[in-house]
């Protein structure tokens, strides 16, 4: 295996770990597409999803905002540091700034699709930023990192279906 590869795989399970189904965020991708292309399906999203998830800028966007939810939930970050990211308080906008660095490689189609799904939350990512994923666990980077991935995808199918 090679570096490229072991990224790959290191985010994909990060994500996986966090209780992050790709499945889910197929579907996500297939909801939003379909008025666009009703000819979209599962496999076909989960196909850009995985090759959003091949990026190396998105798997460090991805490994750093799961690291960063994992040491709050460890109390492993300084105060008010900690307690901001607890919290996911709402002028907070660094977990938004990490993750529209995915976006940004995706062009203004994937910015404007982030914030359309960070704004209505579908599916797994209202469960993400309401802390209904897994009890316990912090979710403020987790959550605008999946927004991301789904909207890069959209953006990467809209700009191959023409």
């Amino acid at each position: 295996m090679n570096k490229q590869q072991d990224l790959f795989l290191a985010a994909k399970t990060a994500l996986e770990d966090r209780g992050v189904d790709l499945n889910e965020l197929a579907i996500l991708v297939c909801n939003a597409q379909k008025k666009h292309n009703p000819d979209i399906n599962e496999e076909v999203a989960m196909h850009h999803i995985i090759s959003v998830l091949k990026k190396r800028e998105v798997q460090h966007a991805v490994l750093t905002g799961i690291a960063l939810d994992v040491a709050a939930e460890q109390k492993l970050l300084p105060e008010p540091l900690l307690g901001i990211i607890e919290r996911d308080e709402g002028l907070y906008g660094v977990d938004e700034t990490l993750a529209m660095s995915i976006t940004g490689c995706y062009g203004s189609i994937a910015s404007s699709n982030f914030g359309y799904f960070d704004i209505v939350k579908p599916g797994i990512i209202g469960l993400f930023n309401d802390k209904k994923a897994k009890p316990g666990e912090v979710h403020t980077y987790a959550d605008d990192l999946i927004c991301a991935i789904v909207a890069a995808a959209c953006s990467r199918y809209a700009h191959r279906a023409g």
